[in-house]
């Protein structure tokens, strides 16, 4: 008796420990909300700037390059410095960088903007995720972890619907302005609150590691975000940076491997050797693909297959992104009790049959289904992304924690790239075989926006797949650190 009382009171998080966690969520909430805010802004910014789609697309592509190349260095910076450290570095560079966007002059200085922003973005979730695990009993990681899907889903699925609403009636500065005041206090309060105890490691930084993630990850992502394009000049562009970034990713990681081995690295590769950390990562990867493609693809089918304009785009797919926010909680408390498994096989099945539902869509489809059919893919992948990156998370030992939250956090971005990518290019190339199979404009690029969610449907199959791999139940598991770590240390050596 005395002893379940005695580990009661040691699975009480404190009050501390808590205000640490919720102003890390707000903070990454506000954040991460300005990854896809601007996407519905572009086609006014680029008449506003008198530049043309392609140099516009740069205020969406230099933000998603910057967030790829920052976030391998997160686990160094979240070794190295303390929490509060790490945080006002995190929410200044954000916050300077909304400043500025929100009173630039012109085109160039806001894109010097969202890089600046995008940096401060990237140190936010691998910060919040580790925090986590550093704070939290792994048994209880669930519930918490719950409220970050918010952050990871919702957030950047009701960007592009703010930003309409905002777009409607007030300048588009005020996607920036707007968010400011509510950056600069999770800055002040965080500044004061947060923690700047724990040990720290005493590794120096690898130069070399760092000189050549720039290529790697950047090039990546650049490769995926051009390869779609019609245009000829910009596919061979795009093909080039995808060769090249592949040579020097496969140099960054034979420098970690080799650099792990005194714990020296930039991005360490052992979180890799737990079987349920890589299973749930190429889960996440897809789920990604899946959210991050129809986000771009559902908006477009709206807007130029139904004819909608951006308000009531936004307003349609606002219930869903809410959906998955509340259930979010709730799911994360359900992990907990019983385990990985339960949670992602019927999310993944979800998820395809919707997809496939989505396959179905004409220039007649009633809005009323539109929506039904957005609401019950919100719930599918509110069943999917807190149990994956929880049950891929909760394994690793205490010294592997920020690298596990970066390499997650790297990841999802690929995936995203690779999701917007794939299913863009598909949609495409599917219209233009329509319209020269002889059908209208409009019925050519409902054809072609079938042909994209065709393949995410087909991903999402791969969900299913690996979830049936993953462990019956990781609820309650307990992290061990001790063991793990001396396990993980072994085999680097």
């Amino acid at each position: 008796m005395q002893s379940d009382k005695s580990t009661e009171v040691q699975d009480k998080m404190s009050a501390r420990d808590r205000t640490t966690i919720t102003v890390l969520i707000v903070s990454a909430f506000v954040v991460i909300l300005n990854e896809t805010i601007m996407n519905v802004a572009l086609p006014k910014l680029m008449h506003e700037f008198q530049v043309t789609p392609s140099a516009i697309q740069w205020l969406a592509t230099a933000f998603m390059l910057t967030m790829s190349v920052v976030i391998p260095t997160t686990g160094f910076l979240l070794n190295r410095l303390p929490i509060r450290t790490v945080f006002m570095l995190a929410m200044g560079l954000f916050s300077a960088g909304t400043l500025l966007a929100g009173l630039a002059p012109g085109f160039e200085v806001l894109l010097a903007a969202r890089v600046v922003q995008a940096s401060g973005t990237a140190i936010m979730m691998p910060l919040l995720m580790t925090t986590i695990l550093d704070l939290v009993p792994s048994h209880r990681r669930g519930a918490v972890m719950g409220n970050v899907s918010i952050v990871i889903s919702v957030a950047p699925a009701i960007g592009p619907t703010l930003s309409g609403l905002i777009l409607h009636s007030l300048s588009w500065r005020f996607m920036f302005l707007l968010v400011l005041p509510v950056a600069i206090i999770a800055l002040i309060i965080g500044s004061r609150l947060l923690p700047t105890d724990g040990e720290r490691s005493k590794s120096r930084l690898s130069v070399p590691s760092l000189l050549i993630s720039i290529p790697a990850f950047g090039g990546l992502v650049y490769g995926l975000s051009g390869i779609g394009s019609p245009d000829a000049r910009t596919h061979t562009v795009a093909m080039i940076a995808l060769g090249v970034s592949i040579v020097f990713l496969v140099g960054f990681v034979l420098l970690q491997l080799r650099l792990q081995r005194t714990d020296s690295a930039l991005l360490d590769m052992r979180p890799f050797l737990q079987r349920q950390f890589t299973l749930a990562l190429a889960l996440m990867v897809m789920a990604m693909l899946a959210l991050f493609g129809v986000i771009i693809l559902l908006p477009m089918y709206l807007q130029n297959v139904r004819g909608l304009d951006v308000l009531t785009t936004g307003l349609l797919l606002l219930p869903g992104g809410l959906l998955m926010g509340l259930l979010a909680p709730w799911v994360g408390k359900l992990f907990d009790k019983v385990g990985a498994r339960p949670l992602l096989m019927p999310g993944g099945l979800l998820l395809a049959a919707v997809l496939f539902g989505y396959t179905q869509l004409n220039e007649t489809t009633p809005l009323l289904l539109i929506i039904g059919l957005h609401l019950l893919m919100s719930i599918a992948l509110a069943f999917i992304f807190t149990p994956a990156f929880t049950a891929g998370l909760n394994p690793l030992p205490h010294s592997l924690h920020s690298h596990g939250s970066a390499l997650l956090s790297t990841l999802q971005q690929l995936g995203g790239a690779a999701g917007t990518a794939l299913l863009v290019g598909v949609m495409s190339a599917g219209t233009v075989a329509a319209a020269a199979a002889g059908k209208g404009d409009i019925e050519a690029q409902a054809s072609g926006f079938s042909s994209g969610f065709m393949v995410a449907a087909v991903v999402s199959l791969g969900i299913v797949v690996i979830a049936a791999f993953m462990g019956k139940s990781d609820a309650g598991a307990s992290s061990a650190p001790e063991p793990a770590e001396a396990e993980l240390t072994s085999e680097a050596h």
